[in-house]
């Protein structure tokens, strides 16, 4: 109670700094209000979304805000329009198309974060962006590979945060908002507060964000066919310094799965003049360590007398940190380019894992892992008549130091263990050059966009001990070159109609973790994956049909469709060792498996918005996601579906091949509300909805973690939410919600972590 104490006062001081500096204060909101229709995401540099092919959702900072979501994963799902996995409350994994984790690029401030261990199961880099800190949010559907590069084969979503707000005129500006909010579903109690100093010409930007969070209660009503699904039963204490099974006195409490969290944001810019700026950007983020919620539900037979009982004892990530520098120099008008801009970054990661089987004294493992990435981006842009050309570079260059012990807790004896990445060096360098034009015609009754990059990555991995696995290849190297591109137009029919048309093709080049890591795949399973050091690059090609109709400036309805031919799709498949198709792996049999390209997969679906400004202050809103996947391998050759024929033709020869569900794709999901808007009161009534994922639709050898799941699959669910505001004055506002009131008990898809139960929420938030 005492943090809740001094937000509170925090709060209230801010109040009356703003109240005794009304005549420096501006109306950000508005200026944001004005950005929403600018996109920077599709070229480095400002353009209007009326104008971009690729279809672009803006998440805006009112929007962040009203959302009040836990993390940016949470405020991701709130759109209705991204799914996102679960392994454990800190933890979300965006799916974009059915495409997830390195597949999909995340990118903040410009500065690109997926890394060479980014691992293609389910990742939780993206909570350590801290969402009250954002000024924007650019969520790309389909390819993106043109301007960023590799994995953005499903997507990238690009994080913005605030910056320093420079004053009109010569006196000093200061602005800023903080909150405190309450979450009772988890005991949550998180506290911001973010300021900007700035005179005319300098400015500085300080945000601070801590959150911390208790262990998570599910939903208490349950369907007829499934009374426990979910139920934390049982959990694995320790009693005068023994492992004991202990009975969980709430089976809704998900025991262990809370953790906190720290983000900070600093950034300095000048002005030199009125064509040149320059930006440092600083951000760090940090957690306790974040327990592992679905592995620590794993069951194992020990024999014995413990014979079949939980698995782990501990299962939890070390603090997950992560530091970027940056320093942005931009220039416009004056010179060849009309706008140039240069970047410059480092960033540091450090990721850990420590597990601890049921009574393994002995056998406390841990392993670490430090990444460390250096970028340059350089791009220009340059018009000319009705064409707007941006070309640049693009260097990325990271490494890994992967570092593994095993420690007897009762005697505090170290000894060696197996590395998650060679033990030797690993590095993973790209460089690029890319351009993108588009062409307005007509006064941009017809906009055409297209663009080119060509992309060398080269990687090395070595093994410095072989003695763990005596795999036959202790080091790889790979170089490979992606041309990927995209084309498209956009035509505007009418003032209130607009199709948009475009193909383009992503690339994600194998990285450390693909070609290198080992790790168990599956304890249910008993599955253990192994290095692939033959792996390719994966490729999309990607078709795009959108068409959106404005009726009366009232109604807004929007259909998109996609289609994705997956070309050298990595998947994990069985697998040989010394011609061995299992091994003894932390004391279990286990079946081998490999990443290894398949043939082709499929993926297709569409998106339908509608959306409607009613009478007296209410709005509509509606949307759902549809999202198909498979993919065809060729048992007797997979590297060709398609033969020639003795006529001279090629045909498709379906001897041998057989298909399968792709993993990664969700189910059927959207969200509908009703809003009104009244002076100073908010107010919205929404559904969140996701459709039935059953079994068969599940890949048994991926990432869909039906272990997790019910034996139908995952079941459909609907939660019925509200929330609703009131500013008390231009300064202060108070926030109240209630999520999931109802109390459905719900799983998301793939997700080894039941959702929140009912849950209320409070904030107070203050602007100066």
């Amino acid at each position: 109670m005492k943090y809740f104490f001094i937000a509170a006062c925090m709060l209230l001081c801010n109040a009356v700094i703003a109240q005794q500096q009304n005549n420096t204060v501006v109306d950000t909101t508005k200026k944001i209000s004005n950005l929403e229709e600018v996109i920077v995401s599709s070229s480095n540099f400002a353009e209007k979304k009326k104008n971009i092919v690729q279809p672009i959702d803006v998440i805006t900072a009112k929007k962040i805000a009203s959302t009040n979501a836990q993390n940016t994963g949470d405020l991701l799902m709130s759109t209705g329009k991204i799914f996102v996995q679960k392994s454990q409350q800190g933890g979300s994994s965006p799916v974009i198309r059915g495409f997830e984790a390195s597949r999909v690029l995340l990118i903040v401030d410009g500065v690109r974060l997926n890394n060479l261990i980014y691992r293609s199961g389910h990742l939780q880099n993206a909570i350590t962006i801290d969402q009250n800190t954002l000024s924007r949010v650019e969520v790309l559907y389909g390819p993106s590979s043109t301007i960023y590069g590799s994995d953005a084969l499903g997507g990238a979503i690009h994080f913005i945060t605030k910056s320093p707000i420079l004053s009109p005129n010569n006196k000093i500006l200061i602005t800023g908002t903080d909150f405190v909010r309450y979450s009772s579903v988890n005991n949550e109690l998180t506290t911001h507060v973010d300021l900007s100093i700035a005179n005319k010409k300098l400015g500085w930007f300080q945000a601070v964000n801590g959150s911390q969070f208790g262990d998570m209660k599910m939903g208490n009503k349950y369907l007829a066919a499934y009374p426990n699904f979910g139920r934390r039963s049982f959990f694995v204490g320790n009693i005068n310094g023994i492992d004991s099974v202990v009975v969980n006195s709430n089976d809704r409490t998900q025991k262990f799965s809370g953790y906190k969290q720290l983000d900070i944001t600093e950034k300095f810019l000048y002005k030199q003049n009125e064509n040149i700026k320059h930006t440092l950007n600083f951000q760090y983020s940090t957690t306790s360590d974040v327990p592992r919620y679905d592995r620590l539900q794993d069951v194992k037979n020990f024999g014995g007398t413990i014979g079949n009982t939980l698995r782990f004892a501990k299962w939890y990530y070390g603090p997950q940190k992560r530091l970027l520098t940056s320093y942005e120099w931009s220039k416009n008008k004056k010179g060849f380019f009309d706008e140039i801009k240069a970047n410059v970054n480092y960033q540091a990661i450090e990721e850990s894992r420590i597990t601890r089987e049921y009574r393994g004294y002995d056998r406390q493992d841990s392993r670490v892992e430090k990444v460390k990435v250096f970028g340059i981006t350089i791009s220009g842009k340059r018009n000319v008549g009705n064409n707007e050309i941006v070309t640049g570079i693009d260097l990325q260059l990271g490494k890994v130091n992967s570092t593994a012990s095993r420690k007897n807790i009762l005697t505090n004896v170290e000894s060696k263990l197996d590395t998650r990445y060679p033990d030797g060096k690993n590095s993973m360098d790209n460089f690029a050059i890319f351009v993108q034009h588009t062409y307005k015609h007509g006064k941009g009754k017809i906009v055409l966009n297209d663009g080119l990059r060509l992309q060398t990555t080269s990687l090395q991995s070595n093994i410095l001990d072989n003695s763990f696995f005596k795999l036959p290849d202790t080091a790889v190297l790979q170089n490979n070159i992606a041309l990927t591109g995209n084309v498209g137009f956009v035509y505007s029919a009418t003032k209130n109609t607009t199709i948009r048309f475009g193909i383009s093709s992503g690339f994600r080049a194998p990285n450390v973790d693909d070609l290198s890591k080992i790790f168990e795949s599956s304890t249910a399973a008993k599955q253990v994956v192994l290095p692939n050091a033959n792996l390719k690059p994966e490729y999309t090609y990607n078709a795009d049909f959108a068409i959106a109709q404005r009726i009366n400036n009232i109604v807004n309805i929007e259909f998109n469709g996609y289609y994705t031919l997956f070309r050298n799709a990595i998947i994990k498949a069985p697998f040989l060792l010394n011609g061995q198709d299992s091994i003894l792996y932390n004391g279990v049999k286990s079946q081998v498996l490999a990443s290894q390209n398949v043939n082709r997969a499929n993926v297709f679906g569409f998106c339908i918005l509608a959306e409607a400004k009613l009478k007296n202050g209410f709005a509509f809103a509606s949307t759902i996601s549809v999202t198909k996947g498979i993919f065809l391998t060729d048992n007797s050759k997979p590297s060709k579906i398609f033969e020639k024929q003795p006529a001279g033709n090629y045909a498709l020869v379906n001897k041998n091949v057989s298909s399968k569900q792709l993993d990664h794709i969700p189910p059927v999901i959207g969200k509908t509300s009703i809003a009104y808007e009244y002076k100073k009161l908010n107010t919205s009534l929404f559904f969140m909805y996701n459709g039935w994922k059953k079994l068969d639709k599940y890949n048994a050898d991926g990432e869909d973690n039906d272990q997790y799941a019910t034996a139908d699959g995952m079941p459909a669910w609907v939660t019925v939410n509200w929330n609703g505001s009131c500013n008390f004055n231009k300064y202060i506002q108070l926030q109240l919600a209630v999520e999931n009131i109802l109390d459905r008990n719900y799983r998301y898809f793939a997700s080894g972590f039941s959702a929140p139960g009912r849950n209320f929420i409070v904030a107070v938030r203050a602007s100066f």
